[in-house]
């Protein structure tokens, strides 16, 4: 059989791929990241008084937070899964949320004594809390880049790298259960510095697992 017509055969028995497999799969991965997080969580480190948390607009603010970061991380994630997509939305998305509390954290420290700008930018768990996220997102980092692997992902730091934001973000929402660091700065600060934890972590073995 000649190679032309090898290709026509093949072509003919092709079905079109899902148009929503992708994000499907990973809404999924996310879903099963944040029970998994939790199921470590609750034993390791507990839950805070939740009717108080919810009654507090600071746990609202990290969790809006967290949750923009994972949103762009899921965004740039699903694009970077196919060959040759762009990927800018998800970027604007996660800059926006930062921008934000930036600004928010501002205008908080500018009303503080140097005293109360300490105390709000390290709070009482500064050393532990990136650690924490890092760890709580390892388990759905592994399960995203294994979801990954099914795809065509052209560029593999870069697509693991997305996909430690992305469950970097679920990891700290979960986490916000526990955490109750109030400060926008700290949130800025320490909250950041765990999704970062998991974005590097995610580049670097997004760079071994995603290649080809």
């Amino acid at each position: 059989m000649k190679t032309d017509d090898l290709i026509a055969v093949m072509a003919n028995d092709a079905k079109p791929a899902a148009r929503f497999a992708i994000p499907r799969r990973l809404l999924l991965v996310a879903a099963a990241t944040a029970l998994a997080a939790l199921a470590v969580l609750v034993p390791w480190l507990g839950l805070r008084d939740m009717g108080q948390a919810v009654a507090d607009s600071s746990y609202w603010m990290k969790t809006v937070y967290t949750a923009a970061l994972g949103l762009g991380g899921f965004l740039l994630t699903e694009r970077l899964a196919r060959p040759g997509s762009r990927s800018g939305r998800g970027a604007f998305v996660a800059l926006a949320g930062i921008l934000v509390l930036a600004a928010i954290a501002v205008a908080q420290l500018a009303s503080l004594s140097s005293a109360e700008i300490s105390a709000a930018l390290l709070g009482s768990t500064w050393d532990t809390c990136p650690w924490r996220i890092g760890l709580l997102a390892l388990p759905g980092l592994l399960a995203v880049l294994l979801v990954m692997r099914r795809f065509a992902p052209t560029r593999a730091a870069l697509a693991g790298a997305a996909a430690g934001l992305f469950v970097g973000g679920v990891a700290a929402t979960v986490y916000g259960l526990h955490c109750a660091e109030t400060s926008a700065a700290f949130t800025l600060f320490w909250y950041t510095a765990g999704i970062a934890l998991s974005t590097i972590a995610g580049a670097l073995a997004g760079w071994r697992i995603l290649r080809w």
